[in-house]
C-alpha cells in the first residue's frame, strides 16, 4: 500500500472515532497499523490473546488490546521522512511546575536515605498548546525525529489520542528466547566527544540491570548479560543493557514473566512495591499510560527451516512462531483539543540533586516539544 493510501484509510477511520494503533519498529522503515472494526474495549487477561496492548503503568489494572480477530491489519513499505521546521521554539517551564517537582525529588531523596527504598522514578506532566492538530502529520513528525525509537499513535475512544517514541524494550519473545533491556541514566547528546558517566547514573542503571536478572534467573536458562553500552535517543544519551536467555518450559507463562519485570526499576523504582506505593502517594496525578507498556503481543510469524528446498516438500519445514514485542512507554503525551499532556520522569538516588533532576526533564522534553510547533 502506498504511503498516501495508507494515510488515506487511517484518517478515515479516525474520523469514525474507531479504534486504531500505528506504529514503526525500531530501527525499521516500514509503517504498520491495527483498525479495530467496533469500539468495543477489550482487556488482556490471561496473555494468550493476540493483537496489540496499550498497559497502564499501574499493574493492578488491566491492559487494553486491538484484537488481530478483530481488526484490519494494513502496511507500507514505501513511507519517506517529511521536512518541517527545525526551529525549536522556546518553552519556558512555568516555575510552579519547578518548584513542585523540586520539592517531590527533595521528598523522595529523604525516602532513600530514610531506607524506605533505594531507588524511585518521579515524573510530572506538562500541558503544551500545540499548533498542529492533526495527529497524524505530529506523528510523521515523531517518526522524522526519532529515527531509531519504537514510535507509535494510538487511539480509542474509552482512552483518547496519545503518541510517542520509546527507545526502551520491556521484552522481546520469539517462541522460546527472551531478550530484555536494562535502560537508565542520561545526559544531553553531544555531537563529539565521549560521554562521561558519574556514580550517580552508573548505580541508576546497575539497580535496574541487577533487578532484571533476579527477576529472570529462576525463569530463564543460559542466562547472558551484554557489555553496558551508551545510546542514542533524540537529545540525550543513556546507558543500556541487554540481559536474554531461554524461557523454561514450566510455569514459565508470557503473563508471570510481564508481571515480574512491569514495572521495573527504570520506571518506578527499587524495591518495586515501596516505589510504587511511594508514586503514586506523592505524584499528585495519574501516570494512565505513561511508563506502561504496548506493543505486539503473540503475533504470528512463518518460520521456514530450509530455504534450500523448493518443492511442494518444503511445507513441511515450515513452522508458525508466536512473536511478542513490548516496548516500555516513555517519550509520550495525550492530545486533548488545542493542548498536549507531556509526560517526563527520571531516576532519583541518594546521590541526586533536585536541581539538577528538574533540568534533566527539561532536556527530555526539548524534542518532543519541538514535534508540537
Amino acid at each position: 500500500m502506498t504511503s498516501e493510501l495508507f494515510f488515506n484509510v487511517l484518517e478515515s477511520h479516525y474520523n469514525e472515532n474507531l479504534p486504531f494503533v500505528v506504529y514503526r519498529k525500531s530501527n525499521k522503515t516500514n509503517l504498520i497499523s491495527l483498525l479495530q472494526n467496533n469500539t468495543d474495549i477489550n482487556f488482556v487477561s490471561s496473555f494468550t490473546e493476540s493483537g496489540f496492548v496499550m498497559a497502564p503503568f499501574d499493574n493492578e489494572n488491566d491492559p487494553i488490546i486491538i484484537p488481530l480477530k478483530n481488526a484490519k491489519q494494513i502496511e507500507t513499505d514505501d513511507y519517506r521522512a517529511i521536512e518541517f521546521n527545525e526551529h525549536q521554539e522556546q518553552f519556558d517551564p512555568n516555575q510552579k511546575d519547578k518548584q513542585s517537582h523540586i520539592d517531590l525529588v527533595s521528598k523522595g531523596i529523604a525516602a532513600i536515605k530514610d531506607k524506605k527504598f533505594d531507588k524511585v522514578v518521579l515524573s510530572r506532566k506538562e500541558d503544551v498548546e500545540i499548533k498542529e492538530d492533526d495527529p497524524f502529520k505530529l506523528f510523521k513528525k515523531l517518526l522524522d525525529s526519532y529515527p531509531q525509537a519504537f514510535v507509535y499513535c494510538w487511539f480509542h475512544p474509552e482512552t483518547g489520542l496519545w503518541l510517542g517514541a520509546t527507545p526502551e524494550t520491556l521484552l522481546e519473545i520469539e517462541n522460546k528466547r527472551l531478550t530484555t533491556m536494562s535502560l537508565a541514566g542520561t545526559k544531553p547528546y553531544k555531537v563529539t566527544g565521549n560521554v562521561s558517566w558519574n556514580a550517580k547514573e552508573i548505580q541508576e542503571q546497575k539497580i535496574v540491570t541487577d533487578y532484571l536478572v533476579e527477576q529472570l534467573d529462576n525463569q530463564i536458562d543460559s542466562l547472558q548479560i551484554s557489555d553496558t553500552q551508551t545510546i542514542r535517543a533524540g537529545n540525550l544519551v543513556h546507558l543500556k543493557t541487554m540481559v536474554s536467555g531461554i524461557l523454561k518450559s514450566k510455569g514459565n507463562s508470557l503473563k508471570n514473566v510481564i508481571n515480574k519485570l512491569h514495572p521495573t526499576p527504570a520506571v518506578c523504582g527499587f524495591p518495586k512495591v515501596a516505589a510504587k506505593h511511594f508514586i503514586l502517594e506523592n505524584e499528585n496525578y495519574n501516570r494512565a499510560f505513561y511508563t506502561g507498556y504496548l506493543g505486539e503481543l503473540n503475533y504470528e510469524k512463518n518460520q521456514s527451516r530450509n530455504r534450500n528446498f523448493r518443492n511442494i516438500e518444503n511445507n513441511a519445514y515450515s513452522s508458525i512462531k508466536k512473536v511478542t514485542n513490548l516496548y516500555v512507554n516513555l517519550r509520550c503525551m495525550k492530545l486533548e483539543g488545542n493542548k498536549a499532556q507531556v509526560y517526563v520522569g527520571g531516576g532519583i538516588t541518594s546521590d541526586s540533586n533536585p536541581q539538577q533532576e528538574w533540568e534533566e526533564t527539561v532536556a527530555k522534553t526539548t524534542t518532543i516539544k519541538k514535534v508540537l510547533q
